[in-house]
């Protein structure tokens, strides 16, 4: 899988590539929180979030800590997926993001990920920074 490009909305657009799919030629399940995962990161990034810098200078990671997924429809190899992504709820360690696949207009995989903040060496939770909350409470959803 490669990033073709991204923008603040919340939106990342996706080609499917051979080593993404099973024999048949279909996205392997497994791969769409590949994809979720690479949405959120953009998410963030269009917010000015990079997460390198984040553990290296605040000692703050995120790590997932629950996702649910509902698979709708089958990816294909060459599909263009454009993987959408929002967050819903900010809590004192946690995030919730809400994200979707879709191929144009096809609806192919949802996903809930409860996300939380973890000190970069102990992996211990840690609250957000009162910057990072305000930043991302200015794009709630």
């Amino acid at each position: 899988m490669t990033t073709d490009s991204s923008n603040a909305s919340g939106d990342l657009t996706i080609r499917v590539y051979y080593e993404d799919t099973d024999t048949g030629g279909v996205v392997y399940y497994a791969n769409y929180l590949k994809f979720f995962e690479r949405g959120r990161t953009e998410w963030l990034r269009a917010l000015g979030v990079d997460q390198h810098t984040l553990a290296v200078q605040e000692q703050m990671m995120f790590v997932v800590r629950h996702a649910e997924i509902a698979y709708r429809q089958a990816a294909h190899l060459d599909d263009q997926i454009r993987i959408h992504t929002d967050v819903t709820d900010i809590r004192a360690s946690t995030l919730v993001f809400s994200q979707q696949a879709w191929r144009g207009t096809e609806l192919l995989s949802t996903a809930t990920v409860q996300v939380c903040v973890v000190h970069a060496v102990s992996f211990k939770p840690i609250r957000l920074s009162t910057s990072l909350r305000d930043l991302l409470n200015k794009a709630l959803h």
